[in-house]
């Protein structure tokens, strides 16, 4: 299904060279939400609309000091 996209999404698509549903994911990984909105120079609240819109699933997890955690990419 083609989404619709702002001209402020296709701004960010531009600034990186890739899809959006690509830059959100490694984005939210380096920089957190906070550092995603300084970064691109918006809202919070616009991140979080547009990673619910791509269906990019967020999960946060504390571990103890000396476990770790391995993700798996679903095919």
């Amino acid at each position: 299904m083609a989404r619709q996209k702002t001209r402020l999404m296709k701004q960010v698509e531009s600034k990186y060279g890739r899809p959006l549903e690509e830059v959100l994911p490694d984005l939210y990984n380096e920089l957190g939400l906070p550092g995603m909105s300084e970064e691109l120079g918006i809202s919070k609240g616009t991140l979080w609309y547009w990673l619910l819109k791509y269906n990019v699933s967020v999960r946060r997890v504390a571990l103890r000091p000396g476990e770790s955690l391995e993700i798996h990419k679903n095919e």
